[in-house]
């Protein structure tokens, strides 16, 4: 192999691929790699035809060889690789498709946010809470488990299916820096789910089972309100998982949430906090917080359950703008009030006391 040839494979060696966050040629999916002249062509096998970043992949490839010396034109051809080579890759993947072990020797600190009842922004906490903890640094995962009432992938801004691989694998997609898995990416946002309790079930085990999460840090779960049958499998098999309630100011929304603070101590979960939303409007003019709704549920619930009040986020418009257009606050409006409250809740979550999972499944 000349030098240059050489340098080519070094520099595709840097190349990952987006989805599984290996090398490429790692993978095996670097077919070939053919100089003539000061051209090189280089062939990729995807791991699937509809591969939804192939156009990523390419330019990634190209970009890795742009500059380097002695070459003028860089092709990159794509080619999909065959069912044997899909289940190689599958095999290898194996090891590492439940692994949590994280770069600290840690486990991942699975984080079920909940509330009593729906209307409270529970999602909204969920989705924010998790893009603030990979702004951190953290490798953080999201699992819509709201199966009737998804909104995780129109508020994280993903409009794709997950890559499914041999025996079901499935590859969570990125969005923002999460790896983000929805019923809401399988089906049809207007279609609407209806199935009864074994069949929810069913799916969350897959959720939990067969979704390549990698190395987490975290796993953020966005459970439906209530204490129903998906509320339950979540306990049963998150058992260490920690809870964050999510209420308004309203007494009625916080009494309703106490049930959900309840169940999780009984299945032996712990009660991380509690987060108040819609706490309050601030007069842009004169600064003055005006509260929207009667009470101090966030209070009285965190009292109730023995808990602190981990943050009270005000009502801004960026908030639900960020939710409708899949740019959450933190992300879009780093600098407002609400994206501030939403940090101090990411920093409570990290300085926090955790049981931790040895496996998401």
């Amino acid at each position: 192999m000349s030098d240059l040839e050489q340098e080519i494979w070094r520099r595709l060696a840097q190349v990952m691929d987006p989805e599984l966050h290996r090398p490429l040629t790692e993978l095996g999916m670097v077919e070939a790699v053919k100089v003539r002249r000061q051209q090189v062509t280089v062939t990729v096998k995807l791991t699937t035809a509809g591969c939804p970043l192939k156009g990523r992949i390419e330019g990634d490839v190209t970009t890795a060889l742009a500059g380097v010396e002695g070459i003028t034109e860089v092709t990159v051809v794509t080619s999909v690789m065959t069912p044997d080579e899909r289940q190689k890759l599958t095999q290898e993947l194996r090891p590492v498709r439940h692994s949590s072990v994280t770069k600290d020797g840690s486990r991942v600190r699975v984080l079920i946010v909940g509330s009593g009842k729906g209307g409270v922004g529970k999602s909204t906490v969920a989705v924010n809470l998790a893009v603030a903890l990979s702004q951190r640094g953290r490798a953080v995962g999201l699992l819509d488990a709201d199966i009737y009432g998804f909104s995780v992938p129109r508020m994280i801004g993903v409009d794709r299916k997950p890559v499914v691989l041999a025996d079901d694998m499935i590859l969570p997609v990125e969005a923002l820096g999460v790896q983000v898995i929805s019923m809401g990416m399988l089906v049809d946002e207007g279609t609407p789910v209806m199935w009864r309790g074994p069949m929810l079930t069913k799916l969350l085990e897959q959720f939990m089972g067969d979704v390549m999460w990698g190395d987490l840090d975290y796993l953020v779960v966005d459970s439906p309100p209530g204490t129903g049958d998906v509320a339950i499998t979540l306990a049963q098999r998150l058992h260490q998982g920690q809870v964050l309630l999510v209420t308004t100011p309203q007494v009625a929304a916080a009494k309703v949430a106490v049930r959900v603070g309840e169940m999780a101590k009984k299945v032996g979960q712990g009660l991380l906090g509690v987060v108040e939303n819609m706490s309050y409007l601030r007069c842009p003019s004169c600064g003055e917080q005006t509260p929207l709704f009667s009470g101090q549920g966030g209070q009285e619930l965190a009292q109730a359950l023995g808990a602190p009040l981990l943050g009270k986020i005000p009502v801004e418009p960026a908030i639900s703008e960020g939710g409708d257009l899949g740019r959450p606050v933190v992300w879009t409006h780093p600098d407002s009030e609400s994206a501030a409250v939403f940090r101090q809740v990411a920093e409570a979550v990290e300085a926090a006391s955790w049981q931790v999972t040895t496996a998401v499944s």
